[in-house]
């Protein structure tokens, strides 16, 4: 039963954010903003797809164990492709508030997104066995968690002050997102059970897409 339902939860989920995305990027209308946000969408639904489609097929046919290679490998390259994700945000965040200068907080950016990834890339991760090292998972997610902070605390401060009630919950999109990972990275291997966090975490993540989203469609039918 779990087999069934966490795999179809998966493919409503891919299908869902890639099409989202690619609507956006088709129908942005010149709009840097939305381009950005439907290229992010896209980032965000091919990289996890490296992961969950193995464990789609691990769960319905052999096990998890028999696709170790194939799931470390989706998880590395989904490590990469959510810190990208996190990148177009800052993105979006620029060109939706007009942005202008603060070099040092998109040096920041740049910093830890590039402490994130040259982590990921250290062979003590160990991404491609069964025994993927806690202390590991503890020293990539930091820069991680320190970015998602930055974007949290970015985009909760301009749409408050730009009273921007189609972005107005943003910021809690990534903190229920970051809420609900944080304890399968420490503690997923020990409590299987805690990994089905995950299906929340990539709810809060379907809300971020679908904040972007329903944000163009009603800017473009007020245009018109």
């Amino acid at each position: 039963m779990r087999a069934i339902f966490e795999t179809l939860f998966d493919i409503f989920y891919l299908l869902t954010v890639l099409s989202v995305g690619i609507r956006m990027i088709r129908n942005s209308k010149g709009s840097a903003q939305f381009q950005l946000f439907g290229w992010m969408a896209v980032v965000l639904g091919a990289g996890d797809s490296f992961h969950l489609v193995p464990r789609a097929l691990a769960l319905c046919t052999t096990g998890l164990d028999s696709y170790a290679f194939q799931l470390g490998l989706g998880k590395w390259i989904t490590s990469v492709t959510m810190t990208v994700f996190y990148v177009l945000l800052y993105y979006v965040w620029r060109q939706r508030y007009h942005i202008q200068g603060q070099k040092a907080v998109t040096w920041a950016v740049y910093a830890l997104s590039a402490a994130r990834v040259i982590l990921c890339m250290m062979p003590q991760n160990q991404w491609l066995t069964n025994h993927s090292p806690l202390s590991w998972g503890i020293y990539r997610n930091l820069p991680f968690a320190l970015l998602g902070l930055l974007v949290i605390v970015l985009f909760y401060r301009s749409a408050k002050e730009h009273h921007d009630t189609a972005f107005r919950w943003m910021w809690l999109t990534i903190v229920l997102s970051f809420g609900f990972y944080i304890p399968v990275v420490l503690w997923g291997d020990v409590i299987p059970v805690i990994g089905l966090l995950m299906i929340p975490k990539t709810c809060a993540y379907v809300w971020t897409v679908l904040i972007g989203y329903s944000a163009m469609k009603a800017e473009y039918k007020k245009a018109d």
